[in-house]
């Protein structure tokens, strides 16, 4: 049986998860679409995707109204948990839910290789 490109996406969400303190992840269009996810119970994914896609975008706006490259993450912290966005080529972003506690380097580093891999199945 030959995988979907949703399939395959889901298996390097799974994957990015296995590497801990991930506790969802999703890939979406730039715009605020999901593509496919591994998030927990109780999350509505489209309005992940969507809330997700907006910050993003207003972040790159933000960055570029100063004159500076589009970020390539945004990282915002609540006491509960942390939301990690990070584009995934042209077409799509990859985003994160992250233990409060989590040790960022290690996640950073997976979430980098993920999306590399997402943008190659997106494409």
């Amino acid at each position: 049986m030959v995988d979907t490109k949703k399939d395959k996406l889901v298996q390097i969400l799974k994957k990015l998860k296995s590497s801990g303190d991930i506790e969802g992840a999703a890939v979406i269009t730039r715009d605020g679409l999901l593509i496919a996810s591994d998030l927990s119970g109780g999350i509505n994914g489209d309005t992940f995707a969507a809330m997700s896609a907006t910050m993003s975008g207003a972040a790159e706006t933000a960055v570029q109204e100063l004159g500076k490259s589009s970020p390539e993450r945004i990282i915002v912290e609540s006491e509960n948990t942390k939301l990690i966005t990070v584009g995934a080529g042209s077409q799509a972003i990859l985003a994160c839910i992250v233990a409060p506690d989590a040790k960022l380097g290690l996640i950073l580093i997976e979430m980098g290789k993920a999306a590399v891999s997402v943008e190659k199945e997106v494409k």
